[in-house]
């Protein structure tokens, strides 16, 4: 019998589960379209799509000082609208105003990523409002999809990310084997998101908040916002969760939402409910209608990354100052010091083997070991906040584990309150 302990990762997932914080970045012809929704019927035409001052390297400077490791750009969403010149469609940014029709932004953003070392990620909408054969002729749509893919997975050098989004696509049948053929064939190394060959999964709400567990093995995926039916895998493997979620309340730009840029607070909740929770966190901005982040939307960014840094960057001890023992670790300080996070992860490479387990504290005044938080999994990444306590030490204990788990750091931190919340 395999069990979910036995089921490894591969070595890109592994990689892809170290990156942590990416940038989702939806900017499109509907940028420029106040209002626009999902699925809308208003016509579009190429004609509105002219971002004078587009600067890609200035989203994945920002990404980059944030600390993210990644980013993730709408090469093409629902409405069909292609962000590079495809030879597939008349409506790209080849038919459009910007740079007389010699734009591509899908290369300008894939520049900036390799000029900044992040991750360059491409989403990409199967379902297309702009495609009239879409629900006439499977097998012709089939052929359109694979020849953008191909186009994008073919001119632009390596792309970490596929990106597939479900939404539109619940009743419809794509010839997955051989899309899927055709994207491993040009990119080996590749990660897709959600759908066809999965390598990572939609953690199945657009609220950046991973349940309790998150479990890195699973038999089934969430494919869209729009249904509560999950796909079936066949079999259990692992799949890593990302969770996606918007900077403001829109994916793309608007006018009349710049209220509604989340706080700090809010952000950092988001950061402990996703990356501390072992999922990866993908938050999204949308680019203005210059083709510029947005001020406000930068600046809350940034003032996320430097409180994770402020945060994170520098552990009391680490689990070179802890020592193993029959049921897990112990960390023992030199005097007794304040602490309110532990941060665990666990070695993936052989599987996740923990199901449960605690942390027990050891008081400055009399030396007790107190229980102050139980928990299910590790995985990746555990960050464990707890109220502020002067103590002697840190225990963690695995009360529960198939097979034998092996923890691969162990931090202790006294974080304190002490930041600006807007």
């Amino acid at each position: 019998m395999i069990t979910n302990s036995m089921i490894k990762p591969t070595l890109r997932q592994t990689e892809y589960q170290g990156w942590e914080f990416g940038l989702f970045l939806h900017f499109g012809l509907r940028t420029f379209y106040e209002g626009y929704v999902d699925f809308d019927k208003r016509a579009m035409s190429t004609s509105e799509f002219n971002p004078v001052q587009l600067d890609c390297e200035q989203w994945i400077r920002t990404a980059k000082e944030a600390g993210m490791k990644y980013a993730v750009l709408t090469a093409k969403h629902h409405d069909g609208f292609s962000n590079w010149p495809s030879k597939y469609s008349s409506f790209t940014v080849a038919q459009s105003p910007w740079k007389e029709g010699a734009g591509d932004v899908v290369q300008e953003f894939v520049d900036a990523c390799r000029k900044y070392d992040v991750r360059p990620g491409l989403y990409y909408s199967p379902f297309d409002g702009s495609a009239d054969f879409y629900n006439q002729d499977a097998k012709a749509y089939d052929d359109y999809f694979v020849n953008q893919i191909t186009e994008l997975l073919g001119d632009y050098g390596d792309i970490d990310i596929l990106w597939f989004d479900g939404c539109g696509s619940e009743d419809h049948e794509y010839d997955w084997p051989r899309i899927i053929g055709e994207i491993r064939r040009l990119q080996p190394n590749i990660l897709i998101f959600n759908m066809g060959d999965p390598d990572f999964r939609w953690v199945g709400n657009e609220d950046g908040v991973a349940p309790i567990p998150c479990w890195n093995v699973t038999d089934a995926t969430e494919f869209s916002i729009l249904t509560e039916q999950k796909d079936a895998l066949g079999e259990q493997i692992w799949l890593p969760a990302e969770c996606d979620v918007q900077m403001r309340a829109n994916w793309f730009y608007s006018d009349s939402d710049e209220h509604t840029v989340k706080s700090l607070d809010e952000l950092m909740g988001l950061y402990y409910s996703s990356v501390g929770r072992g999922a990866n966190l993908l938050l999204n901005i949308g680019p203005d209608r210059e083709g510029l982040l947005p001020a406000k939307d930068t600046a809350q960014l940034q003032a996320m990354g430097e409180e994770i840094r402020r945060r994170f960057n520098n552990p009391i001890a680490t689990i070179e100052h802890c020592s193993p023992n029959n049921t897990g670790w112990s960390y023992v300080a030199e005097k007794p010091h304040l602490i309110d996070h532990i941060v665990l992860q666990e070695d993936l490479t052989n599987g996740e083997h923990v199901r449960s387990f605690r942390i027990h504290v050891t008081t400055a005044k009399t030396a007790r070991s107190i229980t102050v938080y139980e928990g299910r999994n590790i995985g990746h990444k555990a960050i464990i906040r707890i109220p502020v306590i002067k103590a002697r030490g840190v225990q963690l204990e695995i009360m529960d584990s198939e097979g034998v788990p092996s923890i691969r750091e162990m931090e202790i931190y006294y974080v304190g309150e002490t930041y600006a919340s807007e």
